[in-house]
């Protein structure tokens, strides 16, 4: 049963059970038209321009992430986190033109974080005064980007990722097991209020930054290797529970996930989160957004919750996301996967050393995601000043290039009969982008849009294509065809149909360097 909370959830018909929100949500259609999202996952850890999970990184001696922390602000002992968030000022941020750019690239929803694992809020937040418009970039960020966002015609999204500060922040109640400052406990430990006199943080307390002391590194650990491996087993668990030992974490997660969607009223709200976080808070949230959004838009469901790995008997209850991960194939569900062009958080020699994701590789993955009932959710890294490198710019300018013209293939379109075919195996599940092959000229995705079958190859392809999907005589290749083309020529191509497929030749120069998209045009095949 729900519990009494001191800010209770919206009335309406969603109650805080699973049973009552997979009975009753349906994803809204312009969810399921989008296809594409981009996402700024933009805040103070992306200040040294060093990486993903950087706050908690830089408390574990030997980490390469420590070992830049220390050159740069010293040991953590003197200068941790705290004064990470001091040097972000966000000075060079410019939402208007990133928000322009992600436009042209074909965006059709923008997401914003709200608050990281290291539990600063980027918003005008009433429960918690580590937050953007106290310090930092003195600014809302959330609110910004959701007026700009929208201003644009964009659904506007934000990611709760605050559910996991309990545990993930225990490192920096931790100490060196080595070296010189053996045993001397890092700034969480001994920071107090009273510190804050004179500084941008004066009046807050730490330890509503860092969460509390609920499982410190215990002490006469010696060596360092021993010391990660304590806290892989106890604070590195990925757990969704809520902390047996302290309650009122549950209360502040609570009333500040509720505030920031009460004040935003966003179209999707993403928990970085299996299944929903911190037991009944999570299902509490979920019936309170289902129901206000119900009172936003004159009683029609219009919004998205995102968590991952839910359970089948779950399945449709919200909208699954596989990050950085794949389907074998079409689902029933609409579902999202999220990913990134580098590391979530922005990291510098990523840039230098020209080891994004391509926008060729971006492409072919949304190709893969839509044929299967999904929408991709893409990431690109933000640097602290607020802006991104040109090897970013440059690469979502390709893919907007892209969509310009071969936008109506994935735009408002459905799955087909088969999501494709081609030599290339995906891993099932989070995670697989690591195992997954390469796509080649010869994979290919279906979707169907306005009567219109659309064949997309994962790759370039040029001179003769056979699709044996649409051979006759089988159920996937029942109709009859009477045009194809290359979307972005008015020339019709040849073919032929046989119990083998649909042969055809792509003429040089007719397609795109990504990859041809057909425009198959028929009676009976979708």
């Amino acid at each position: 049963m729900p519990q009494d909370r001191i800010e209770p959830i919206a009335p309406g018909p969603f109650e805080a059970n699973w049973a009552s929100l997979k009975s009753q949500y349906r994803p809204p259609d312009w969810f399921r038209d989008a296809k594409f999202g981009i996402w700024a996952h933009w805040g103070p850890q992306c200040q040294p321009e060093a990486g993903d999970w950087y706050a908690r990184h830089i408390y574990m001696q030997g980490h390469w992430q420590s070992d830049v922390h220390r050159k740069t602000y010293g040991h953590p002992a003197d200068a941790g986190f705290i004064d990470v968030i001091g040097d972000w000022k966000a000075e060079n941020w410019n939402p208007d033109d990133l928000l322009d750019l992600y436009v042209k690239a074909g965006a059709k929803y923008f997401v914003a974080m709200a608050n990281h694992h290291d539990n600063f809020d980027n918003y005008a937040s009433r429960w918690h005064g580590w937050n953007a418009t106290r310090m930092g970039p003195m600014r809302d960020i959330v609110g910004i980007w959701a007026e700009k966002a929208r201003a644009r015609g964009l659904k506007f999204g934000v990611s709760n990722h605050g559910a996991h500060v309990w545990h993930w922040w225990q490192t920096a109640y931790g100490y060196d097991p080595e070296g010189e400052r053996a045993g001397e406990r890092y700034d969480a430990s001994t920071l107090t209020r009273q510190d804050g006199a004179g500084t941008f943080w004066e009046g807050l307390d730490p330890q509503d930054l860092y969460g509390g002391p609920i499982m410190p590194l215990p002490g006469g650990i010696t060596d360092a290797k021993a010391a990660e491996q304590w806290h892989e087993a106890h604070d590195g668990v990925w757990d969704e529970a809520p902390p047996e030992t302290n309650p009122a974490f549950v209360d502040s997660w609570y009333r500040r996930c509720k505030d920031l969607v009460d004040s935003y009223r966003p179209d999707l709200l993403y928990f970085d989160n299996h299944d929903l976080p911190l037991g009944q808070a999570g299902l509490d949230m979920a019936a309170h957004f289902y129901n206000a959004s119900l009172g936003w838009h004159g009683g029609r469901m219009d919004v998205v919750l995102n968590t991952k790995l839910l359970p089948s008997e779950r399945a449709g209850a919200l909208v699954e996301d596989v990050e950085r991960g794949f389907r074998s194939d079409i689902v029933p569900q609409p579902w999202q996967t999220d990913t990134c062009i580098g590391d979530w958080h922005y990291r510098r020699d990523l840039y230098e050393n020209k080891r994004y994701k391509t926008a060729a590789s971006v492409i072919h993955r949304l190709c893969d995601v839509v044929s299967k009932n999904g929408n991709l959710l893409l990431s690109v890294p933000i640097r602290g000043d607020g802006s991104i490198d040109s090897e970013e710019r440059r690469i979502v300018e390709e893919i907007g290039d892209w969509t310009a013209r071969h936008g109506e293939a994935i735009f408002g379109s459905r799955p087909w009969r088969i999501s494709g075919e081609g030599p290339t195996a995906l891993p099932e599940g989070l995670f697989g982008e690591s195992a997954a092959r390469p796509f080649t000229g010869d994979d290919v995705r279906y979707t169907t849009r306005g009567g219109m079958l659309y064949a997309t190859t994962l790759g370039p392809k040029t001179g003769e294509l056979c699709l044996a999907a649409l051979a006759t005589g089988t159920a996937t290749g029942a109709g009859q065809l009477e045009r194809v083309e290359v979307v972005g020529s008015e020339a019709a191509l040849d073919f032929r149909q046989d119990h083998s497929g649909l042969h055809l030749a792509i003429p040089d120069r007719a397609g795109h360097s990504f990859g041809a998209v057909l425009r198959i045009t028929g009676r009976g095949l979708v």
